[in-house]
């Protein structure tokens, strides 16, 4: 695609790589890392995976970020220990989520090539086992059995077999090599290759029987047997058996080696074992006076990676680099997919810029930063690093197509979507299932219900098999859509194949009922999902939050023209299919009952609302059952907190709530409480770090967080602090290209936030005329809702725009062109401004400060 070297690249230097150079790196790094001048201090024997120490903003910039780390103090606190206060956000509250493990495989590794004293006749006697059956294998190698030099040749075949499938020929081979070895270290070896080969095949079952085999004959006490085993559990995903083999090597008198903890610690990672577990087996490893090497902190770095733990990460590679261990591709890759599942993308950026003086990045590195990218909504960066791989000539696999077509299908760019699955297709490389989910996401989220049902049918028809995100996808997409018969008919063809509802599904249609104002039904779904067994997430319960207190509207629904008829229609068609389904669909009958009870709603959309102070209690209930069940609560469930305050009838019913909340995390709610109460002064160093963490997020998550925060200020009085807090959001670029001296673009804020900034963007413009500058001849007030407009709103913002700028005798009208643009000349403007009593009418206050006692107010906030 691309001919021309991208306009951004990501890789400083000029190594060749498959015939070509990288470009020159444009980027600036953002970031200031940690100076110690302890690196050379010895190491402590037990192991500490803590947060790395916070940058401090005069250190010096390095050139490389992971380099940097190295230089990191090794005497950390030990993972237990309490976070100290504020520094930065727990993972959870940023709500980085992560979809998939994008598998490493060390791909584009060079293969290590084994050492092997197997003769030329091994060589022969292995093709002609593979020409011949099973029933005469016995004889090729009874007819060569003199001529075979011992285990080394056996050996031989066996692995040569095994990478070959054929596990049922290996075995045969290994029982004839045991019968004829009678040297117990010999049988040993063999019984250590074998399961190591059926343990690669994932034959684990069979593993075990050749180990308990070799354990009951006396050659198989070796820690390499118990090591391998060990091995074929993880590969399949036993952790818990792995774990339980390697707790019983002691009983056996057996001292673990480096290969048994790379192997316990593998299989961990695979089993998702939590990190802390992990991190003792890697304590109890240096206390027993085995050395890690390299393929340990990958295997520690893949626990960090499916996790998101990148800090964890940066240590270990931090450790890596103070032991003088080599870093290979796999090493790098881990780490990346880390940090971007940490939602770090400057940071991962960074170490991904330094890697060519290293190893070269291949596909998956490439893969791996596109995804973190997408994931933050971070689309450009994501195409240009898209543009890199072509100039580079680096070939996309499947996991880069799907990430970029699921790019475009978000971006609503269907026709690049689809000529990514054209080319995809033209590299030999067919739509799968992870293709079509991505792209019935992405219509779905452009309302494109033809396209959905279009494609929906086609993967059947191709097929390709849907499967739990398919289907979740899909009856989110109808649901969102008012589209409830077609909902209906999806979860019925979803139960007919088999499959069992989880998170999303449940999730997503809470969502709905939520969306439509049916709480009381959303939380006994809850209830119902939790009797099931499934545990439920903190989008689950962000979706009950947001909707206590909603607006008796129907802002939740959808109401085009499109679908408005065939809703009305269909209601009463699909409440008898509901009624009908308590007959023969047993215990899923609730959900289409649901489907029934929405499409009903839908034609009365007069919601029933309970009083302030019982959704007051509600919130506060559904907050305390996620603390019960560990569910870290997120920047959208803060959000969703605020806009609940923004409803609230009175400042004290607010403040309850927040002073309440509170009890759980101080950290976060204590800002919003502080700033609502007037202890700005005390608390805007902490809100100065928590706004430095929403940076890090996606830009629509940060913009929600801006805007909920200022409009309960803005609701409440708190005129001067929703300003500052919305000037911080412009200040951190939450919102792109806001204002200028012409024009202000509020389409993306809320109302009390474009309030607030009207204010601030007029005494900028005063600013300019008083230091004698001219304004210039035509200046706009964008609000989202012209022929013209990004956002399709319903006119709130612009009524909320335009009742501000009149009380204020502001000379602005809207223009006749664009019912979402107020404009003025720049000369009358400029007059306004020099009157007498404007700078009063743009200055902002507060009704609450509280200046006295500042020690005592700011102790209750620490």
């Amino acid at each position: 695609m691309a001919s021309t070297p991208p306009h951004c690249s990501i890789t400083a230097t000029t190594k060749p790589y498959q015939n070509h150079q990288y470009p020159q790196n444009h980027f600036k790094s953002h970031r200031n890392h940690h100076h110690n001048n302890n690196r050379n201090q010895p190491h402590p024997q037990k192991f500490s995976l803590s947060k790395p120490p916070p940058s401090s903003s005069n250190a010096t910039k390095h050139t490389t970020a992971a380099a940097s780390a190295a230089t990191a103090s090794s005497a950390r606190a030990p993972i237990s220990q309490t976070p100290a206060p504020f520094p930065s956000l727990a993972p959870d509250f940023s709500g980085r989520r992560s979809t998939r493990f994008v598998s490493k495989m060390h791909l584009g590794r060079p293969k290590t090539t084994v050492n092997t004293r197997h003769t030329s006749v091994a060589e022969e006697v292995l093709q002609l086992a593979l020409l011949n059956g099973q029933t005469s294998l016995e004889n090729v190698l009874v007819s060569f059995e003199s001529k075979l030099c011992g285990s080394d040749d056996y050996t031989f075949l066996l692995r040569e077999l095994g990478n070959r499938g054929e596990h049922e020929k290996a075995i045969k081979c290994f029982q004839f090599a045991v019968r004829r070895e009678r040297r117990k270290n010999e049988q040993g070896k063999l019984a250590s290759a074998m399961i190591s080969i059926l343990g690669r095949l994932g034959k684990v079952e069979l593993a075990m029987g050749i180990f308990e085999t070799a354990l009951r004959e006396g050659y198989g006490n070796t820690v390499y047997a118990f090591s391998a085993l060990i091995s074929a559990y993880g590969r399949s995903g036993y952790y818990d058996e792995a774990i339980k083999v390697f707790d019983s090597m002691k009983n056996y008198g057996l001292k673990p080696n480096s290969v048994t903890y790379n192997a316990v610690i593998d299989a961990c990672g695979k089993g998702g074992v939590e990190f802390k577990r992990v991190v003792e087996i890697f304590d109890e490893m240096l206390s027993g006076g085995v050395q890690p090497d390299r393929i340990t902190f990958n295997s520690l770095l893949a626990v960090c990676s499916r996790g998101g733990l990148w800090e964890a990460a940066m240590n270990l590679f931090s450790e890596m680099v103070n032991r003088g261990i080599d870093r290979d591709i796999f090493t790098y890759n881990t780490l990346l997919d880390a940090v971007c599942k940490g939602g770090q993308m400057d940071l991962a950026f960074d170490i991904m810029a330094e890697m060519p003086a290293n190893v070269l990045p291949n596909v998956v590195t490439y893969s791996t930063m596109i995804d973190g990218y997408a994931k933050a909504s971070r689309f450009n960066d994501a195409l240009n690093l898209f543009n890199e791989m072509k100039f580079l000539g680096i070939g996309l696999d499947r996991v880069s197509y799907n990430t970029l077509l699921s790019i475009y299908a978000k971006l609503g760019r269907f026709e690049e979507a689809l000529d990514i699955c054209r080319e995809m297709e033209g590299s030999g490389i067919r739509k799968d299932v992870v293709t079509y989910n991505a792209l019935l996401g992405g219509y779905g989220k452009q309302g494109k219900y033809d396209e959905v049902r279009r494609l929906f049918d086609e993967m059947k028809a191709q097929r390709v098999s849907p499967n739990l995100l398919t289907y979740s996808t899909v009856i989110d997409v109808y649901s969102k859509g008012g589209l409830y018969e077609e909902a209906m008919d999806v979860f019925r063809e979803f139960k007919r194949a088999g499959l069992k509802a989880d998170v999303v599904l449940y999730s997503a249609l809470i969502d709905a009922l939520c969306k439509n104002g049916l709480v009381e039904s959303a939380v006994s779904l809850l209830d119902e999902m939790t009797k099931e067994g499934i545990r439920p997430n903190v989008v689950t319960y962000n979706s009950i939050i947001d909707a206590f207190g909603r607006s008796t509207t129907s802002e939740g629904l959808s109401d085009t023209g499109q679908i408005s008829e065939l809703q009305t229609k269909t209601s009463s068609l699909v409440i008898e299919r509901g009624i009908e389904a308590d007959l023969t669909d047993g215990e899923d009958n609730r959900i289409i009952k649901i489907f029934g009870q929405l499409a009903a709603e839908k034609g009365d959309q007069a919601k029933k609302g309970c009083g302030v102070k019982q959704e007051i209690l509600c919130i506060l209930e559904v907050f305390q059952k996620m603390h019960e069940l560990e569910i870290k609560p997120n920047v959208v469930t803060f959000s969703a907190i605020l806009n609940a305050c923004s409803r609230c009838d009175s400042f004290e019913d607010a403040s309850m709530l927040l002073e309440e909340l509170r009890l759980f995390d101080n950290q976060v709610y204590g800002v919003a409480h502080g700033l609502l109460m007037g202890y700005r002064e005390n608390v805007w160093i902490q809100a100065q770090s928590l706004f430095d963490e929403v940076k890090s997020m996606d830009s629509s998550t940060a913009s929600a967080f801006y805007n909920a925060l200022t409009d309960m200020l803005w609701h409440f009085g708190q005129k001067r602090g929703a300003q500052l807090v919305v000037l911080e959001g412009k200040r951190r670029q939450v919102w792109e290209n806001v204002w200028s001296n012409s024009c202000l673009d509020l389409h993306l804020m809320s109302s009390g936030a474009a309030r607030a900034m009207v204010h601030a963007w007029l005494l900028n413009i005063r600013s300019v005329v008083f230091e004698g500058h001219e304004l210039p001849k035509l200046l706009s007030i964008l609000t989202g809702w012209g022929k013209h407009s990004k956002v399709i709103g319903d006119g709130a913002l612009k009524r909320a725009v335009e009742a501000l700028l009149t009380g204020m005798g502001a000379p602005f009208q809207l223009a006749k062109c664009n019912l979402g643009r107020f404009i003025s000349n720049g000369p009358v403007v400029t007059a306004w401004l020099r009157e007498s009593g404007t700078l009063k009418l743009l200055v902002l206050h507060d009704d609450r400060t509280h200046l006295e006692n500042t020690s005592s107010a700011f102790s209750t906030y620490a």
